[in-house]
């Protein structure tokens, strides 16, 4: 009996000396060496958003890396290093997931992307665990050019990763990391912030009320998450030099859409979007999804309100067509843009940020 009692003491005492070990290992998502870029609340001993494209660096030493999240939270993709990207997955069973394994001796640097949306998979990211004696270093230093891309599900990257076939969307087929804006951000050398979400418009939504939606993009922007209320975003935590809409396709897809309705919508939020951020630069875009009756009239509603704000005397606003697609670069899940055609997107929209940016 006295030798069960001594092993069962030991037994505690490596548990608890193990449990101290993460503990001491365990960096909080709240720790001020972590950077993030995207929009997400640090309530409640977490990092919490349902926007794409949330990023989170950070740079340590030790050989791994793990990162606690909820469990099916879904996808991030990790670059470590400056290496080639890959995905990871939390799926339902996950809530401690492995980063990066097998690393040289020294410091090292990692970035991570939420690859999809998260309004319905509700993501957490906790912190990270570090191996034995190893920590975080000083907060990695991000690009000072900042850019903001607001849009529906092309912004989203639906189905980059479907080839066309698919009958039902999977949440494995979106990969925001190669979305267009990511490609343009990434190219230029800036931050990415995506306030995005599928089938979401300027002044109704897919399918939605000919005469209007409650819950259009404009009614949800000043929310930290998607919904229309919690936490309001403080908009000086973050202030682009480029602002980019790509919004109007769900807008115009029943044909009974009013046009007047349209252009008063984008009026409107170019008001707001300056009211934000007073110096940004503001493009309006067009999507690849639009042709015909329906993308002349976008274009019409996004020059009536560009022609507005200069009256107002703001003439840092702008307007840009991306080529509509064709299928040259085949299409992603639901005719969505293909990982090609947006590869494709960036390459046309880089050039003009330049231009009226003076970026090298």
């Amino acid at each position: 009996m006295r030798r069960l009692i001594v092993s069962s003491v030991l037994l505690f005492v490596v548990a608890a000396a193990m449990l101290h070990a993460q503990k001491t290992n365990f960096v909080p998502a709240s720790d001020s060496r972590l950077a993030y870029v995207g929009r997400m609340s640090l309530k409640g001993q977490c990092a919490s958003w349902t926007y794409p494209g949330l990023q989170i660096h950070a740079a340590f030493t030790g050989t791994s890396l793990r990162m606690k999240t909820n469990p099916g939270c879904g996808f991030f993709m990790v670059e470590i290093d400056g290496r080639d990207p890959f995905k990871i997955e939390a799926s339902e069973t996950d809530s401690v997931l492995l980063v990066a394994d097998g690393l040289g001796a020294g410091e090292h640097r990692v970035a991570l992307t939420y690859a999809i949306e998260g309004l319905l998979k509700h993501p957490k990211f906790y912190g990270f665990l570090l191996d034995d004696e190893a920590t975080l270093c000083q907060r990695p230093q991000l690009p000072e050019r900042k850019m903001e891309f607001i849009g529906n599900s092309i912004t989203c990257a639906y189905g980059i990763e479907g080839d066309g076939s698919e009958k039902k969307f999977s949440y494995s087929q979106q990969n925001v990391y190669y979305a267009y804006e990511s490609l343009v951000a990434r190219a230029l050398n800036a931050q990415c912030q995506i306030v995005a979400r599928s089938g979401i418009g300027i002044y109704r939504n897919n399918n939605g009320n000919v005469r209007g939606d409650k819950n259009v993009l404009p009614a949800l922007y000043p929310y930290t998450q998607f919904g229309m209320g919690g936490e309001r975003w403080d908009f000086s935590r973050y202030q682009p030099d480029v602002v980019c809409v790509n919004l109007g396709t769900n807008d115009t897809t029943h044909p009974s859409y009013e046009t007047s309705l349209l252009t008063a919508a984008f009026k409107q939020f170019l008001v707001t979007l300056r009211g934000h951020y007073p110096h940004a630069k503001i493009v309006l875009l067009t999507g690849t999804m639009l042709k015909g009756q329906r993308l002349e009239d976008v274009k019409r509603a996004q020059q009536a309100a560009i022609d507005d704000a200069v009256r107002r005397g703001d003439d840092e606003v702008y307007r840009f067509d991306f080529t509509p697609a064709d299928g040259t670069y085949g299409y992603g899940t639901h005719k969505h843009p293909s990982k090609r055609q947006h590869a494709h997107m960036a390459e046309e929209l880089i050039p003009f940020i330049r231009k009226i940016t003076g970026w090298k």
